[in-house]
């Protein structure tokens, strides 16, 4: 990227935005013919919208580029991301007769399952950023990349221009785990899979061995583990890092893998060390799981800064110690902590009713690949 073009962004993003809806608190697991009752419940922008929302609260310059409905779940997931998250949806567009794809999530022990119902959008992500982005990074969705037949994708180009790429990839609902899929790998420049999806792709037995795999395909790779941390590997100076999770009740799961990639981004570019950036993106993460609400349950800096006031306050020595680098860290001007899902939404006529990059969509296909 060219000095006399600086970045417009820090990361940008393309992909489907869900409408998500969370139910915690199951006073018993759902089975055919019953009802079960759930004690929480929260709505939030879902899919792509859970990196952008991490990312912007941490005050990266974030752009998403995506697809809305124009129903009362698509522009309310608009205003959410616009006004009260900061993200710049100018790449993003408003059909009419289109309706937002919808996620219900259930959480329960640790975890949480989904039903999702959408279709494929009638505008791809290329067609979105055919005008170019200028961003110091994007996340991108490596099924999807892998997947591009075009062969020269917005992330390719924009790769090319200096923009450093880190990869995700979601569940393989076919099990087939080809690694042919891992070939976009060349030209990015991360790769943050979870344990299961690192050893199933390089068929290996420990996250260990298979960040060893993957490192010999991306500069950076970054293998989070759930409760048992995280583990990176930096193939270029050899380094190679774990660091364990952050003790917490955890109660919805919903998008914390987002909220490491866009904590463990935001490090990157900030050219923090990799212990301290591992350090801080499981740290984030483990502050997300504690509220429902996905892309809402993202932690912002004021939220960071209260937890690191507890641990000094409570003498919990060993966190104190790991995370000393937070008081370096933490911005000078207080910041409050950020507002979290709740049960509903505005009323439809408190939405805007038209947005500029309106259009209509082509005929509708059953999504495929969801999440």
């Amino acid at each position: 990227m060219a000095e006399t073009e600086p970045a417009e962004f820090d990361v940008v993003l393309a992909g489907p935005v869900f409408f998500d809806i969370i139910f915690t608190g199951l006073d018993s697991k759902p089975s055919a013919g019953t009802e079960v009752w759930a004690s929480g419940m929260g709505s939030s922008p879902g899919g792509i919208a859970n990196l952008a929302v991490a990312a912007s609260r941490l005050g990266l310059r974030t752009a998403l580029a995506s697809v809305f409905g124009d129903d009362v779940y698509g522009r309310w997931c608009w205003d959410v991301l616009s006004s009260r998250e900061g993200v710049d949806l100018s790449q993003s567009r408003l059909l009419p007769d289109w309706h937002t794809a919808v996620t219900v999530s259930v959480a329960e022990d640790g975890d949480r399952s989904m039903v999702t119902h959408g279709h494929d959008s009638p505008i791809s992500d290329d067609t979105l950023l055919e005008g170019g982005i200028r961003s110091r990074a994007a996340l991108a969705d490596l099924g999807a990349m892998s997947s591009d037949a075009a062969g020269d994708s917005w992330w390719l180009r924009a790769a090319r221009n200096g923009t450093r790429i880190f990869a995700d990839i979601g569940w393989d609902s076919a099990e087939a785990w080809d690694p042919n899929d891992l070939a976009p790998l060349e030209s990015c420049y991360a790769f943050t899979p979870n344990s299961r999806e690192a050893m199933a792709y390089t068929r290996q037995d420990t996250p260990l061995a298979a960040a060893r795999a993957l490192a010999k395909r991306v500069p950076l790779v970054v293998v989070t583990c759930g409760s048992d941390g995280a583990i990176a590997i930096d193939s270029e100076t050899g380094e190679q890092i774990s660091v364990p999770s952050v003790p917490v009740t955890a109660l919805d799961a919903t998008g914390a893998g987002d909220v490491f990639a866009g904590s463990f981004v935001l490090g990157t570019l900030r050219d923090w060390p990799l212990e301290q950036r591992l350090s801080f993106s499981a740290l984030c993460s483990a502050l997300a799981v504690q509220h429902f609400g996905g892309s809402l349950a993202a932690p912002g800096w004021g939220d960071i800064a209260d937890w690191w006031d507890r641990i000094r306050l409570d003498g919990d020595r060993d966190l104190a110690k790991r995370y000393g680098f937070l008081s370096d860290l933490l911005p000078a001007e207080r910041a409050s902590a950020v507002r979290r899902a709740e049960a509903t939404f505005y009323l439809t006529d408190h939405l805007p009713t038209s947005e500029p990059h309106s259009e209509s969509p082509a005929d509708q296909t059953p999504m495929r690949g969801t999440r």
